[in-house]
């Protein structure tokens, strides 16, 4: 169990919460393993199945402390609430945000210059392990161009200017995608970006990946009481969870593009690992999947020092952080959303 900011999570798989006076306490096997005092949460969100005890939860529905059950890998359940809470407002402010363009623009370029500087450290990482390696120069000055675009991103002065922007430094970014595959270069090749469907092993597995973190993401707004079909930068269709793609835009790079090239350089995917349709469209087969699921949430529980907290968090966490961090915004309670950028 951690507490970040006012939130407590609960990531233990085989964890029971009960309660004992005025506090949470947590359980595993019948074995008390810590507690906290309720008076200093405003949400309790626990990743399993064994659940809590409907004492806990009647006393947090009377507290105004919000329980959310996620499954373990962090797909959304449901939620359980008092009688009043908060999301209502949150939700009617999030609205009139995405309405208004000049509000909806600020918070969009907080998220797209993120991502770009992600993008633009991702690639400087590489020069710093693998130099001699790779083609330096050329890394070098799409890094340069990445990092210019996420100090530009800051001044774009209407969405589509912002779209153009983050569309150009995407096109960099992916243009020396190729040169970070080390390892089975016969096989993973990276030419462009493709999807619907991915013509190529390595597209494939992006793709796969972007899916999975998005997930992750609406699961985080969900918990955090915002509306995830509702975005600030991605425009609204029906179905499209504009918002979780928005806050995804901060972890391509440095989660899923990285983990994609571990999985490559360390040979944990091979050839074998893949299915042609035909379509053309490549596929990762079913065992592939489940190794790549696999990795996958050892990833998530790799820690890292979240860059505004100051705190050690699970990578798995940092999307449910951000989305809080999103929410303490739009209610007022921050100045800015302050945006996840990896160093």
């Amino acid at each position: 169990m951690k507490k970040l900011q006012n939130t407590l999570y609960i990531t233990t798989p085989d964890a029971y919460l009960s309660l004992d006076g005025e506090n949470v306490v947590m359980s595993v096997d019948r074995e008390i393993r810590g507690q906290r005092p309720l008076h200093l949460l405003e949400s309790i969100v626990i990743f399993g199945y064994p659940g809590a005890s409907p004492a806990l939860l009647g006393k947090c529905a009377e507290m105004g402390i919000m329980v959310t059950f996620l499954t373990p890998q962090g797909k959304f359940l449901s939620r359980c609430v008092g009688k009043t809470y908060g999301n209502v407002i949150v939700r009617r402010t999030q609205y009139r945000i995405a309405d208004d363009s000049e509000k909806a623009l600020h918070i969009a370029r907080n998220m797209i210059s993120a991502k770009l500087s992600n993008s633009a450290a991702v690639l400087r990482r590489v020069l710093s392990d693998h130099r001699e390696r790779v083609d330096d120069i050329k890394i070098e000055q799409a890094a340069k161009q990445i990092k210019d675009g996420a100090v530009t991103a800051y001044s774009a002065e209407s969405a589509d200017t912002l779209r153009g922007l983050e569309g150009e430094c995407a096109n960099r970014y992916f243009s020396v995608f190729d040169e970070m595959i080390l390892q089975q270069k016969d096989f993973f090749t990276f030419d462009r970006r493709n999807r619907r469907p991915p013509m190529d092993p390595v597209n494939a597995m992006l793709s796969f990946g972007y899916a999975l973190m998005t997930s992750i993401c609406t699961s985080a707004l969900e918990t955090a009481g915002l509306d995830p079909y509702v975005g600030f930068f991605h425009t609204e269709r029906p179905g499209r969870c504009s918002l979780a793609l928005d806050l995804l835009e901060e972890f391509r790079a440095p989660f899923v593009d990285r983990f994609v090239l571990t999985m490559i350089n360390k040979k944990i995917v091979t050839d074998a690992s893949f299915t042609q349709k035909e379509s053309g469209a490549v596929l990762l087969t079913d065992d592939a999947r489940r190794d790549f699921l696999d990795q996958w949430q050892k990833k998530k529980y790799e820690e890292i020092q979240h860059p505004y907290l100051k705190e050690q968090v699970q990578w798995g966490m940092i999307p449910f952080v951000q989305a809080a961090l999103l929410a303490k915004y739009i209610r007022g309670d921050l100045d800015d959303y302050p945006p996840f950028i990896w160093k």
